[in-house]
Order: C-alpha cells, then structure tokens, then sequence
C-alpha cells in the first residue's frame, strides 16, 4: 500500500468513527515527516457545533504548531475540502492536500490550485461509497452540512 494509500485509510476510520456516533462520516489526518500528527472526523452534530468539519477537528486535534510546521504537513481528507476548511488550509499554508473523493462534494479546488496549493485526488471507491450512502440515508443532515 503507498504511503496516500495507507494515511488515506486512517481518514477513512475517522470517517467509519464519526459516523457511529451518529454524524457525518467525513474524517481527516494530519501527517509530517510520514507520521499522522493530528487526526478528526465532522463533529458538528456530536457536538452541536457549527465549524467542526473533519479538516477543523484533525487540525484541532494536531494542536498548536509553528507556521513553518504546517508547511511541512500534508493534510489528507476523505471528502473535497469545503470553502471553511480550504481557508484554513491556505492560512496555515499547509501545501498538499489528499483528498479521497470530489465526486458527492467539490470544494473549491481551482482556487486552492491558484494559490499553489497541490491538489491529489484518490478517486476513492471507500470513500464514494461511504458518502453515497449516507447522503441516500440522511439528505437532510447532509443538506445542513454542506449550507443547503
């Protein structure tokens, strides 16, 4: 399994996580130097919180670190990073960003991409199904999510 492969998986967990306590199975891990440093998944409804998108919580989770820390970091999502999360990645200058799936949710990729950010997309099967699934069985948490 490559080094995407393996990370992408431990977001996939927190994906699996997120959805048995009953919220939205997005999840995400925060790797340096090849070792996750901060890991999350969506906890907006486990929490009633209206910012705790997986990247936000993997990130919280990572605790505070130097700038040039971040800079060193490859944030792995299962899902497209929102417009929320994409934000914080450019803030933090995080350069590369995995993602497992755009097809159920497309962030704004081609903005990240213009701020030099490098975008891999692991066209995950997992990760689709995962959010097919769950959109099909929740629409309207989902909906809520995504600011619909």
């Amino acid at each position: 399994m490559d080094e995407h492969q393996k990370f992408m998986e431990a977001a996939i967990q927190e994906a699996r996580q997120g959805l048995a306590e009953g919220g939205i199975p997005i999840g995400s891990v925060l790797v340096k130097d090849g070792m996750i440093i901060g890991s999350g998944h969506n906890r907006r409804v486990q929490k009633k919180s209206a910012v705790l998108h997986a990247e936000m919580d993997c990130l919280e989770n990572a605790g505070r670190l130097k700038a040039s820390d971040y800079q060193k970091c490859v944030i792995y999502s299962t899902l497209s990073p929102c417009d929320m999360c994409t934000g914080t990645i450019l803030l933090y200058k995080i350069p590369v960003v995995v993602i497992g799936e755009n097809e159920t949710f497309k962030g704004p990729e081609d903005y990240s991409q213009s701020r030099g950010i490098q975008l891999i997309n692991l066209e995950s099967e997992a990760c689709k199904q995962l959010m097919r699934d769950f959109i099909r069985a929740r629409p309207e948490l989902w909906n809520e999510d995504i600011g619909v």
